[in-house]
């Protein structure tokens, strides 16, 4: 459980968390996903799904990535004893035709 009370692991781009300290630092912490190269063959299939511009199947797949990579920095976080994450990093890589998402920061406790 962390300071507030809930189980939920506080995660932030910021390097601190205002009204709290960081007692101590725990190490980087990296989650990942990658979407395979099927992915962007469906995705061109389902090009009637953009509107505007924006493809929602496109979207959706890359929030799915998203949460996956974040959802796995937190467990690592977790499995290191932390209570939060700061200073995350999102990135976004093709590779081979696979698209990559990762998320990286410091897993700390706080004071």
């Amino acid at each position: 459980m962390n300071p507030w009370g809930k189980t939920d692991m506080i995660v932030t781009t910021t390097p601190s968390v205002e009204g709290y300290q960081i007692a101590e630092y725990k190490g980087i912490v990296v989650g990942e996903a990658i979407l395979g190269a099927n992915v962007f063959r469906d995705l061109f299939a389902g090009i009637t799904d953009i509107i505007g511009g924006r493809s929602g199947a496109y979207e959706q797949s890359l929030g799915e990535a998203r949460d996956t990579a974040l959802r796995e920095l937190e467990e690592r976080a977790a499995a290191l004893g932390a209570t939060a994450v700061v200073g995350v990093d999102l990135d976004y890589e093709v590779i081979n035709n696979m698209l990559m998402v990762s998320a990286s920061g410091t897993a700390v406790i706080l004071g």
